[in-house]
Formats: structure tokens, sequence, C-alpha cells
């Protein structure tokens, strides 16, 4: 049986260190996910995951409810990238992020990558995340390209269930819209990308 995360923290705060690691592999990929969201670039990203893992380790005696590890973790997160962000805001001014780039799974390239969404398809599609409004962003992210389940986007974001289902729900139909019509814009000639309005 899956220790939760209430007994892996309680663990921690005894001194078990191999305890925090269990909790470092669930949510690294949330954890990831949301400092790229927050930073636009791999390089800014993998420092705020691990200054977010970090601060997080170094504050745990301060966490109250230990099974809210996961909403937590995402408030420590936020407020990392946001530090984060106003270090690097001049230098960033001047760099231009790499852009997203898919990789293949060893599956698709032994089908020779026949079943891969093109580049250009997959640059519409991260377009068209990012023209969503912000509430929506992050649990499509987990959800869609970090893959988690709907119990783990909810365990990290603190939200229910039911409500990160709604929100997957109206954000899958805002996406729709925007991409048919951007597909329509494309047909007429191309027109500037802009944020859905809830």
């Amino acid at each position: 049986m899956q220790a939760t995360d209430g007994e892996l923290v309680v663990r921690c705060l005894e001194g078990d260190q191999d305890a925090f690691a269990v909790l470092v592999r669930r949510y690294q990929a949330a954890v990831y996910a949301t400092a790229y969201y927050y930073a636009g670039r791999y390089n800014g990203a993998d420092d705020i995951v691990q200054d977010a893992f970090w601060a997080a380790y170094r504050s745990l005696p301060q966490l109250k409810e230990p099974d809210s590890f996961g909403a937590w973790l995402k408030g420590v997160t936020t407020r990392v990238a946001a530090n984060w962000l106003r270090r690097n805001a001049p230098r960033l001014r001047n760099e231009t992020p790499l852009p997203h780039r898919r990789t293949l799974s060893l599956e698709e390239a032994r089908r020779g990558g026949r079943d891969v969404v093109g580049d250009a398809d997959y640059e519409r599609v991260h377009l068209a995340i990012d023209a969503l409004p912000e509430r929506y962003r992050l649990p499509v992210v987990l959800r869609y390209l970090q893959e988690m389940s709907y119990e783990e986007v909810s365990r990290f974001t603190g939200e229910s269930y039911d409500e990160i289902r709604g929100i997957l729900n109206r954000a899958n139909k805002l996406l729709r819209e925007i991409l048919v019509r951007k597909q329509e814009e494309k047909e007429q000639g191309e027109l500037p990308w802009h944020r859905a309005s809830t």
C-alpha cells in the first residue's frame, strides 16, 4: 500500500529522508510543469524546481496539514517562481526562450513517428493553451501535457476533484473554440493570438 502524503510528511519530520524522496518523485512532474509555466524556459524551470523542493524541505515543520502537502507545495513553487522572475527579469528581457519541442516516445519512434502530431500543430496547441485564462492553464498543462490523473491534479492544486473536472471541461471547450477560430483566421489570413475570455 502506498503511503499518503500526510504519512510521508510525518516520517520526514521524524528524520526519514527517504520519505521526502518519495514526495519529490510523486510531485516532480507537477512542480516542473508549474515552474515551466511561470518561467517559460527550461533552465529557469530547472532552477525553480530545485529551489522549490529545497524551500519545501526547509519549511516542512511549518506545514499545518500534512495531508495537504501537494497544495502547499504548489504555493511554495509559485512563490519561488515569482522570486525567480523578479531576480531574473532584467536578463529575461534580452533572452528568447527555446520553442516548445515534442520528443518522440520509444513506441512512436518504432512506428516511424507516423502517429505524431506535426510541429506546427503542436505549436498551435501550445499557443492555444497560452491563450487560455490563467485559472485554466496550469490544470490543462498538468492533465494533458504531464498526463497527471484528475486526482493528482486535484491534490497538487488544492482544488476539489469536481472543480478540476469542471475547469478542464470549460478549458477543453475554450481550446476547441480557440483552435477553430485560429484555423478560420488562418484560412482568411494570419492574425495575432490573444487571451480567451471566460
